[in-house]
């Protein structure tokens, strides 16, 4: 029987517990608002500027990196950008890289497309970069005890980069314009750079030669991270089909933009932070395994509740409403327990590299879900789509605490 969970010995403590929080908060954040900023404050304003709406949809290639990266993360495991400092030296480096391309988009303007994508291309490669770095070094010194503690914390500063990134770069626009836009939003990217001089790491961590090198394949010689692998690969396979969908059900359903527009943005900063500390709660309380299963319940009462408003079994707005809002902040919840269960499979020796393959393994899935949910709506309809999502995230939650059970 294979063992989901080895938590090695933690490495020696060099850094107070509440220090580690800041620090983590702080680096978060920092990945946090230039994502925000690509994600939700441009696409309306280069819209404004004229920009049409094909043009606006290669921005999806910004996610590239993201789901890309556990190819280069051995290499941020294997090399120390500076002598004396490893993971901190690859945030330093990243961040100094990101604020540098934030400036890059002021001479180009609003309606320079590829401009803007070429930017953005590598700003997401910093940014993933840099978020292999934070993830290692999560894994690493968190306790696994303050393990839900510290995705707790991701998620509120994902909260809080949505407010400074994608709001109020959306409202900075519309008073100082495009410069100035830029330049209060990497002035703000400034602030979170003190975190990594706040980084400390053990003396003793230093690659072992001796020791094999971080690598994918190491990651998949190790019999117990498989089962967790799995668990990546199914436990979000019904979301991307219901959450790219949502906002275009809401408005055929006759909801105004401006309603949507509050949902969302009010959803998403109230489901950060108190969906954050809900998870972090029942994790300490029950473990992953009853969490997890916990949540998926949770979330295909949502998606039925969709299924039924598409197939006209219940009617009006708020039962709708009720149920977007409550599966954002189901989503926020499920993701620190998922990488909680993550860091407890992250190696000592690769942290960044078993982190990162899981990590993107999840969203991998995700986004293959939201590249077919438009095609089964446009062939099939609303009511079938939210069918297939609903017994997918039925049978995603039942096989995640099977799996889990068994291999306690």
């Amino acid at each position: 029987m294979s063992t989901v969970v080895i938590d090695a010995p933690a490495a020696a403590p060099v850094i107070g517990r509440r220090r580690l929080f800041v620090v983590l908060g702080g680096l978060y954040l920092a990945q946090a608002i230039p994502s925000y900023l690509f994600a939700a404050a441009l696409p309306p304003i280069m819209r404004e500027a004229g920009v049409s709406r094909s043009e606006i949809g290669y921005l999806s290639l910004w996610f590239l990196p993201l789901l890309l990266k556990f190819f280069w993360a051995p290499w941020v495991d294997r090399i120390r950008p500076f002598a004396r400092a490893h993971r901190a030296g690859w945030v330093i480096v990243t961040q100094t890289g990101v604020i540098l391309s934030l400036l890059c988009l002021i001479p180009l303007g609003s309606t320079n497309v590829w401009g803007i994508i070429a930017v953005g291309l590598v700003g997401s490669f910093l940014i993933s970069t840099q978020d292999i770095a934070t993830d290692g070094y999560a894994a690493k010194y968190l306790a696994p005890e303050d393990r839900p503690i510290g995705n707790a914390i991701q998620g509120g500063s994902v909260a809080f980069g949505v407010v400074i990134g994608g709001t109020l770069g959306l409202v900075l626009y519309s008073y100082i314009g495009w410069t100035g836009m830029l330049l209060t939003i990497a002035a703000f990217s400034l602030i979170p750079l003190f975190a990594a001089f706040a980084m400390q790491e053990s003396e003793a961590d230093v690659i072992d030669p001796a020791k094999p090198r971080p690598s994918i394949m190491a990651f998949l010689r190790r019999r117990e991270v498989r089962n967790i692998l799995w668990i990546a690969l199914i436990y979000r396979m019904s979301e991307g089909l219901v959450k790219t969908m949502e906002g275009s059900y809401l408005v055929d359903a006759g909801v105004p933009l401006a309603q949507i527009g509050y949902l969302s943005g009010g959803a998403a900063t109230t489901a950060g932070l108190a969906g954050a500390a809900g998870a972090a709660w029942l994790l300490h309380r029950f473990g992953s395994g009853w969490t997890l299963g916990l949540l998926g319940i949770l979330r295909t009462i949502c998606f039925a509740l969709f299924t039924a408003h598409a197939l006209g079994i219940i009617t009006g707005i708020l039962p709708i409403f009720g149920a977007a809002g409550f599966q954002t902040l189901i989503r926020y919840m499920e993701i620190v327990a998922l990488y909680s269960l993550f860091m407890s499979a992250a190696s000592k020796e690769q942290p960044g590299t078993d982190f990162t393959i899981l990590a993107c393994a999840q969203l991998i899935i995700y986004f293959i879900g939201s590249m077919l949910s438009g095609r089964i709506a446009d062939l099939l309809g609303y009511g079938t789509l939210f069918s297939v999502a609903t017994v997918l995230s039925l049978v995603a939650a039942v096989a995640t605490m099977r799996i889990l059970a068994r291999s306690a």
